[in-house]
């Protein structure tokens, strides 16, 4: 064979090889990457998370209860109490001096009752000796009086007889009177030991406001005072008028904030994970106890219904929960104060199907519908019977991969969606377990179409900030 032909047939060759290696080139240069998963069954689980604090569910400002100089404080912050136990004093010589005073006085006074008694009891005896005298003078001139009408007695002598037993008749009344007085004096007597008895309670009161003791077991969180400053009954929280503050342990809440788009998924009882940034590692359970009604502004914290601006701003919403007692760990080391998140759990839903998150898209249906016109197939879309709503006609629905003759393509699907969770949402309708969907990457979803052939891609993905940008 000459020269010529072979040169000829390899240029033939290679012509062909360049045809279909452009071809190849030109078929793979129209595909898109993307990366995909599968709708599957798994449990779905909604949380909100916010931050705050640790509060005790029942704390107290104990506050002066009588002025004077602190003598002495009998516990420090972070020490912890029993109901009953004496915490502080307060000076206490005045009150002293009147108990004590009131003390003598009704000593003096049940004195005087016991006078009153012994007088009460010789008034009495010497009513019982007049009655006696005048039994006898009775006897005495019922026996004259007979003599006296057979005229054995001279009537001088029946007129004396009778005139003793006159005498003895109001020797008796006067000694009665005397009893009733000495009675009435002792009555007296003993009303003034009750009076004393009763002004000694109020003066005991007022000495026993000058001991602060603590309302209930609990821990020492603040002591603005010291021994030797001077303190005042008065207004709340007023600077000299706070002791302590005590805070029962016994029952411990988290306080936090959740954002005003979360809190119409919070409900009572719902469970809840706190963490303590103090205690890293550790997880307390609790439960949901009280969902507040008002919006508080994020800047100030201040309830919008008390706010005298107009500003629009974001707003939180306050939310207790209450740990629960009896943890697999202990609470010894929780204070008030701490700062702490709690994962709120607002709904939870086992063998649900679920698609990631990124894997749902916001199209124009009038888009997609003119698509499936064009390659000649009936939308999944309802047309839209007013023109100049298209722009608006939007629907929420992800990217399904269909296999046409070995040819992967995408096509839109709406789909309705449930509970979120942290990475994958609930799929209602519109799919079905198995099917695969397109997740990525961002920057190709947002421009993909349905009839788009695309492959999977399977290599590891690196975040790029045009992947945050729309």
């Amino acid at each position: 064979m000459s020269a010529k032909k072979i040169l000829l047939i390899v240029s033939g060759v290679i012509v062909v090889v360049a045809i279909i290696a452009g071809t190849i080139w030109k078929a793979h240069s129209d595909v898109t990457a993307v990366t995909t998963t599968k709708a599957a069954t798994s449990d779905l689980v909604a949380t909100v998370s916010g931050t705050g604090q640790i509060k005790p569910k029942t704390y107290v400002n104990v506050g002066a209860t009588a002025f004077g100089r602190i003598t002495h404080l009998f516990v420090k912050e972070g020490d912890h109490v029993k109901a009953g136990q004496l915490i502080a004093t307060v000076e206490s010589q005045q009150p002293e001096s009147a108990v004590q005073a009131q003390q003598a006085t009704i000593a003096s006074n049940k004195t005087n009752v016991d006078a009153y008694v012994a007088a009460e009891r010789t008034a009495s005896a010497a009513v019982d000796q007049a009655k006696a005298d005048l039994v006898q003078k009775k006897f005495d001139i019922d026996r004259y009086e007979q003599l006296y009408k057979q005229q054995l007695v001279a009537k001088q002598d029946y007129d004396a007889k009778k005139a003793a037993y006159d005498v003895d008749v109001a020797t008796l009344a006067q000694r009665e009177a005397a009893l009733a007085q000495a009675k009435a004096q002792t009555n007296s007597a003993r009303s003034q030991v009750n009076q004393s008895v009763a002004m000694l309670s109020g003066n005991s009161y007022q000495l026993g406001l000058t001991q602060s003791k603590a309302p209930f077991d609990g821990l020492v969180t603040n002591v603005p005072v010291r021994e030797g400053e001077t303190v005042v009954v008065g207004i709340q929280n007023a600077e000299g008028s706070t002791l302590m503050t005590l805070a029962d342990m016994s029952v411990i809440t988290a306080e936090v904030k959740i954002d005003e788009t979360d809190i119409v998924n919070v409900a009572l009882g719902q469970t809840a994970d706190v963490t303590v940034d103090a205690l890293p590692g550790k997880i307390f359970k609790g439960h949901v106890t009280e969902v507040g009604d008002q919006a508080l502004l994020r800047t100030t914290g201040v309830a919008t219904s008390q706010s005298t601006t107009g500003t629009e701003e974001a707003k939180d919403f306050k939310v207790v929960v209450t740990l629960d007692p009896n943890q697999a760990i202990s609470m010894d080391d929780l204070r008030p104060g701490l700062s702490c998140t709690a994962k709120i759990t607002t709904a939870h839903k086992p063998n649900t199907l679920t698609i990631p998150i990124q894997a749902l898209v916001q199209r124009d249906t009038n888009a997609e519908a003119d698509f499936f016109k064009n390659h000649g197939k009936t939308s999944t879309s309802a047309p839209v019977s007013n023109p100049a709503a298209v722009k608006a006609a939007t629907v929420q629905g992800v990217y399904l991969i269909t296999n046409d003759k070995g040819v992967l393509r995408t096509k839109f699907i709406p789909v309705s969606t449930g509970i979120t969770g942290a990475t994958d949402i609930e799929v209602v309708s519109g799919l079905k377990a198995g099917d695969e969907v397109v997740t990525g990457r961002y920057k190709v979803l947002r421009v993909l179409k349905s009839g788009t052939t695309v492959k999977r891609d399977t290599s590891p993905q690196t975040a790029t900030p045009e992947d945050n940008t729309d």
